[in-house]
């Protein structure tokens, strides 16, 4: 058989795998309908629908990717499902989602990795409105940035958690790619200054050390303002990723110019629902201690002693007297689960206060 015969016998074949892909994302849509109305038709008087329920798509992102036998990677196949699981909710009910704006922003695009290009994204102009607007029922769901591997914890997230009633239903992890962005009009040999985060310029310190030594380092109040500036300026360059750079319509003069090329940020997502178990979730709590010789010791002991993995610490100073400080800890498994529950109950009887943030499904994606 000619190579012109195979590759036409070859397209014949995909043509038919298309049409019966398309007839079953139909399929699954229509699935997706009828749950929202069974959800709708037994309700009881006062009560709301809950239609995305966490624990759920972790599951099946999950199932998706223990089934996987290639040649497609876990991961790429887990974001096609993502974004079929996403437009099949849109039909349910379509999701609003704030974030840390303006739009570019690496927030944003985690809350398009965790919920799917079909959710009403809308940016916020500070953390601290993310949260106030899931606390007053504007949006559903917020994202928020909590630390990154190189920088360490974002405070401004960690301290809004202190001010708000607020519940963690979700993490997302994002590996963090910066390029150096220039617009259709730049003289890329006259640069004379450099726009970005303060965050962002710093994890990209040694590279702008090594070849823009002598450029002025701008932080902007975020990478996407630094790539909105860029567009109509001839003399600057900006660090920002890929969505900015798509949104502005800029070009990469350098790519992934990160010095670690580990650099990932992780965020929470924040809601008001209760996530039941997983089977592999983490917790978030606050605790604050009694300011005593061995007040850590004492808060660390029962997680050691129940075999509990801390995976984060923080300290944050108190709102309520000064030297006095509040622990955020993130650590492996449920509150629901009964040596998580064992350890709480004993922290509870040394700590002045304690505040379960939330459980939720480890990061899939």
């Amino acid at each position: 058989m000619s190579e012109a015969d195979q590759l036409k016998a070859l397209r014949v074949r995909i043509d038919s795998l298309d049409e019966r892909i398309l007839d079953l994302i139909s399929e699954r849509a229509r699935c997706a309908q009828e749950v929202a109305r069974v959800k709708t038709e037994h309700l009881g008087e006062g009560e709301t629908a809950v239609f995305y329920r966490p624990e759920r798509e972790a599951w099946v992102l999950k199932h998706i990717m223990d089934l996987n036998k290639g040649p497609l990677g876990n991961e790429e196949v887990a974001r096609l499902f993502r974004e079929i699981m996403s437009s099949c909710l849109a039909l349910e009910q379509p999701l609003t989602v704030s974030f840390l704006g303006p739009e570019g922003t690496f927030t944003q695009a985690a809350a398009l990795k965790h919920f799917g290009q079909a959710v009403i994204s809308k940016p916020m102009a500070a953390i601290d409105e993310v949260f106030r607007e899931v606390v007053a029922g504007a949006v559903n769901f917020g994202v928020v940035p909590v630390e990154n591997s190189t920088e360490g914890a974002v405070n401004h997230t960690l301290d809004s958690f202190l001010e708000h009633d607020i519940v963690i239903c979700g993490e997302v992890e994002l590996r963090i790619h910066h390029h150096l962005l220039v617009g259709d009009t730049t003289k890329t040999d006259h640069i004379t200054r450099i726009y970005s985060h303060a965050q962002s310029l710093a994890q990209c310190r040694k590279w702008l050390d090594a070849h823009y030594p002598n450029v002025e380092r701008v932080p902007v109040a975020s990478n996407a303002d630094a790539a909105k500036r860029v567009k109509s300026e001839w003399n600057s360059a900006a660090i920002a990723g890929d969505m900015a750079a798509q949104l502005y319509g800029l070009s990469k003069l350098a790519e992934k110019i990160e010095d670690r090329p580990d650099n990932s940020t992780r965020f929470f997502v924040i809601g008001s629902q209760e996530v039941p178990p997983t089977g592999d979730d983490k917790t978030s709590i606050i605790v604050s201690m009694r300011n005593k010789p061995g007040a850590l010791h004492d808060l660390l002991m029962p997680f050691h002693q129940n075999g509990i993995d801390l995976t984060r610490i923080e300290t944050r100073p108190s709102r309520s007297g000064k030297w006095t400080y509040v622990f955020f800890i993130d650590f492996v498994g449920h509150h629901q689960n009964p040596l998580v529950k064992d350890v709480l109950e004993k922290i509870a009887c040394d700590a002045v206060a304690l505040k379960v943030l939330g459980s939720y499904p480890k990061a899939v994606l």
